[in-house]
């Protein structure tokens, strides 16, 4: 199932998660708003996945502005014409010991992975309610449903995605607004290695061993690359993006 020239607005798309999403939407015939805080990124992505220019856009924005929704859905339609969905991948991790951890941390990882994904949502909905419905997925994570140790704003965030991807799909159904999150485990990116170079030295490991050792424990002979991942998700696929 392709799909046909929708066209989907993919946060935090320089990399990581966002780079395998944007690839799996433009291999199933959709287009793309590719936006990120690194323009530069953002700029590499279009030219790796769609050298003509002809089927993504890049949009350097920093989401933890509250004007940055209304900018991104103004260029999506200026440029397409047309906006089918959103998926919110934008996010941060400050790995830290609760103890140790500030409040300025603790507040940026809700304004980039908590409020950002609701503005966006509020942003995009508001365009979908009156132009016959869409998609919205954010990426939540493993780790909003079980709290691990040193990364509790991150954990207590992600916890907040899924709330809020709740509530918005029980309000936003009778609009043709179909809301859901998904919550991958770990995934080969730059985030995961951030993570893993972290608890390094606390538990006396090498890196390198400790990613070794959630690839067994996560998916025993490879730890998923971000492509794979977004197709491994159902709500990422062209069947749930599809109106």
């Amino acid at each position: 199932m392709q799909l046909d020239e929708q066209v989907i607005i993919v946060t935090g798309a320089a990399g990581g998660m966002g780079g395998g999403i944007t690839e799996a939407v433009l291999d199933q015939g959709g287009r793309v708003v590719l936006t990120d805080i690194d323009g530069a990124g953002c700029a590499a992505a279009v030219a790796r996945l769609d050298p003509s220019g002809e089927r993504t856009i890049a949009v350097t924005a920093d989401l933890r502005d509250e004007a940055t929704p209304a900018v991104i859905v103004a260029a999506a339609l200026e440029r397409f014409s047309r906006l089918d969905g959103l998926v919110n991948n934008a996010g941060v991790i400050e790995m830290d010991a609760a103890f140790d951890a500030t409040t300025e941390a603790w507040s940026s990882h809700l304004a980039v992975n908590l409020t950002a994904p609701f503005a966006m949502a509020q942003a995009v909905g508001r365009h979908l309610r009156y132009n016959g419905g869409g998609r919205i997925v954010s990426v939540s994570s493993n780790c909003g449903k079980v709290g691990y140790a040193n990364m509790a704003a991150y954990n207590a965030s992600k916890a907040g995605v899924i709330s809020l991807t709740r509530s918005l799909a029980a309000e936003w159904a009778p609009f043709g607004i179909n809301v859901n999150a998904v919550c991958p485990g770990a995934v080969d990116t730059p985030m995961l290695k951030y993570c893993a170079e972290w608890m390094s030295p606390g538990i006396g490991i090498p890196p390198a061993e400790v990613l070794d050792g959630i690839d067994r424990i996560v998916a025993p002979g490879t730890t998923p690359n971000p492509f794979d991942s977004a197709y491994v998700n159902p709500a990422l696929d062209a069947e749930s993006l599809r109106r």
